[in-house]
């Protein structure tokens, strides 16, 4: 049996994806990013609710001062940047795809009423753009 088409975020997206509370500290979230793979993760409050957004690079610096400087380790909260890029279930694949050449992100998290439902990223993109080239 074949593999349906993707058409649209909700067909490609990861549902089960790492997510992170604005009070963790940036050294569990960059193990969690290591440890997970990734450039970066949504910041979602108690009831799952997309806050924010951080990445690799938001604390790079923060994690080399509190190695090498045995400074304290902020807060995901004072790093992470609460304007985020964000997209629903419902969005084609071709259109975010064609939004990603102007937009950076590495990562989109999948909203649905607020809510962190999953996450998409430009690899999840580019490998469904190349499944519906075959068919």
């Amino acid at each position: 049996m074949a593999t349906p088409t993707p058409h649209n975020v909700r067909d490609i997206m990861s549902r089960d994806c790492y997510r992170v509370s604005p009070e963790m500290s940036i050294t569990t979230l960059a193990q969690g990013l290591a440890l997970h793979r990734l450039p970066g993760a949504p910041v979602v409050d108690r009831h799952d609710n997309l806050i924010g957004f951080i990445s690799e690079q938001d604390v790079l610096g923060r994690v080399l001062d509190s190695i090498y400087h045995d400074d304290e380790a902020p807060l995901v909260k004072e790093l992470m940047r609460n304007e985020v890029l964000s997209v629903t279930p419902a969005k084609s694949i071709t259109d975010l795809a064609q939004e990603m050449l102007g937009a950076k992100p590495k990562i989109y998290p999948v909203v649905e009423q607020r809510r962190l439902v999953g996450i998409v990223t430009r690899r999840d993109i580019l490998v469904a753009l190349l499944t519906i080239r075959r068919h």
